[in-house]
């Protein structure tokens, strides 16, 4: 099992590679660090006869020894260097080439402390990855293995692959496994009342999951919650969350098979949240090889 991280030598590359290493001790996986060049200022290797290094190599090997110095002792890493016309289709292409099962990226660098802007990196990631997408909030340090997972559940077509990632996930580490419904924020006419209700939409819906994930899992390893509030961020914010969780999303229903592309409610909850989220592709199926 492998993932690709994309990096670059500051601090979103930092929160990347805590990201990647957290996820990578809680499922015994390798890291593959990818640093991308692009065509306006390419990569040389080093000659064996040893020419002078051009800035181009300088920069590479300072890249090198600050990524692998981040990476901990316990978990196996490898540096590559790849030229493409950009970082996110250089990271696409690693992710092809060396089967990985996910894409970890940090914040871009503008967002506040510990939330979320989606930068243009991110943003052709969440447009074009065939594979999940798992994005760093900045001043992300957490390297210790993951303590729980959070999955949105919607009724929208193309939430299955989320639904069995996430619980292929939580039974192969034995990790608990939460279950959130936003659904009734995109409802703004429903009462907050109603959103207990067990026999509405969101309730009935997140009950089903709940049996799914029951039935493959240990007892008590999943539950169930409705997250509600004035807006996406107070209902966000009103359920808590531990350092060690990672969030868990599926892609828009307007995406291609097999793409990403995060939806509108999915979006908000990204610049909501203190914690990790992982983006799934619309009928992805490699369930073995992500969280």
């Amino acid at each position: 099992m492998r993932y690709v991280v994309g990096y670059t030598p500051n601090e979103r590359g930092a929160d990347a590679i805590a990201l990647a290493s957290a996820i990578a001790r809680t499922q015994g996986a390798a890291l593959d660090v990818v640093y991308v060049f692009n065509e306006d200022n390419p990569y040389q290797a080093v000659t064996p006869g040893g020419e002078l290094l051009s800035p181009a190599d300088q920069a590479v090997l300072i890249a090198r020894g600050k990524a692998l110095k981040e990476v901990p002792d316990d978990v196996e890493a490898e540096f590559h260097v790849r030229e493409a016309d950009s970082f996110a289709a250089g990271l696409i292409e690693a992710a092809v080439e060396y089967q990985a099962g996910l894409i970890v990226i940090g914040a871009t660098s503008n967002g506040l402390f510990k939330r979320f802007t989606v930068g243009s990196i991110a943003n052709g990631l969440l447009h074009a990855s065939p594979v999940p997408v798992a994005l760093a909030p900045r001043g992300y340090q957490r390297r210790e293995p993951l303590t729980r997972l959070t999955l949105m559940v919607g009724t929208r077509q193309g939430a299955q692959a989320a639904i069995d990632v996430a619980i292929e996930s939580a039974a192969r580490r034995g990790v608990p496994l939460r279950l959130v419904s936003l659904l009734e924020l995109d409802e703004l006419k429903q009462q907050e009342f109603e959103l207990d209700n067990p026999l509405s939409p969101a309730r009935q819906h997140v009950n089903t999951v709940l049996a799914m994930a029951a039935a493959r899992l240990h007892e008590g390893q999943a539950t169930a919650t409705l997250a509600h509030g004035r807006s996406i961020e107070a209902a966000i914010d009103s359920i808590g969350w531990d350092d060690g969780e990672v969030v868990i999303v599926g892609s828009s229903r307007l995406a291609q098979k097999n793409l990403l592309f995060l939806g509108s409610t999915a979006n908000k909850v990204l610049r909501a949240l203190p914690v990790p989220m992982v983006v799934v592709p619309r009928d992805y199926e490699r369930v073995d090889s992500t969280v």
